[in-house]
């Protein structure tokens, strides 16, 4: 699974990302053309890891990785 930090980031990307909201969408754009897209959550991380306490860190990882991929098979 890939990672992103946002930490490492530009503060203003950061905070686009961090701020997108509950279904909200970002899309990724390189030479025009869209090379993929991330939608929000709207909750904190502490929100999103006191909702589901059945999942493991491995399996809701595996979750969200899912779902991304589903979004950019989707999206091509």
């Amino acid at each position: 699974m890939k990672r992103i930090d946002l930490d490492d980031m530009p503060p203003k990307l950061a905070a686009l990302l961090a701020g997108a909201e509950d279904g909200e969408e970002i899309l990724l754009v390189q030479g025009g053309a869209v090379v993929g897209r991330l939608t929000g959550h709207g909750r904190s991380p502490s929100e999103i890891n006191s909702t589901d306490p059945q999942l493991s860190p491995n399996e809701h990882a595996k979750e969200i990785f899912e779902q991304f991929r589903s979004t950019i098979e989707d999206e091509f």
